[in-house]
């Protein structure tokens, strides 16, 4: 629980203290459980996604909220679509393939050394 001065109140939130992110936008990842792998477009420092979402996850593999949460442009061998998934869920991805997905273009440049570049149009 962290105190934030306001101009007339404390305002307490609940939020980790530090959220480390391991990953970054570009890198490419494997989850550790389903076989699929993609490329990080977006983080998310703490989960930032719906109740039903959250829920619709069994109880015995659903990851803490705590975490830095990634939005992936994922493929698997049947399809291409968009992840979300908590970091204790992701490894890095060593097979030095780019990822095949539709959207790759839009928000990326090149594939070096494992990993894309991000268009200078979306960097802020």
């Amino acid at each position: 629980m962290h105190a934030i001065a306001g101009s007339s109140a404390i305002v307490e939130i609940d939020a980790p203290a530090i959220a480390h992110a391991r990953f970054s936008i570009g890198d490419v990842v494997r989850h550790r459980l389903f076989d699929f792998r993609g490329v990080i477009f977006d983080v998310d420092p703490v989960f930032a996604n719906t109740d039903e979402w959250y829920e619709a996850i069994p109880e015995a593999v659903r990851p803490k909220k705590d975490q830095p949460f990634y939005h992936l442009l994922a493929e698997n061998m049947e399809s291409s679509y968009v992840a979300y998934v908590s970091q204790q869920n992701l490894v890095v991805d060593d097979s030095d393939e780019p990822i095949d997905h539709p959207a790759i273009a839009g928000l990326f440049t090149d594939f070096v050394d494992g990993r894309y570049a991000l268009r200078r149009e979306h960097r802020h």
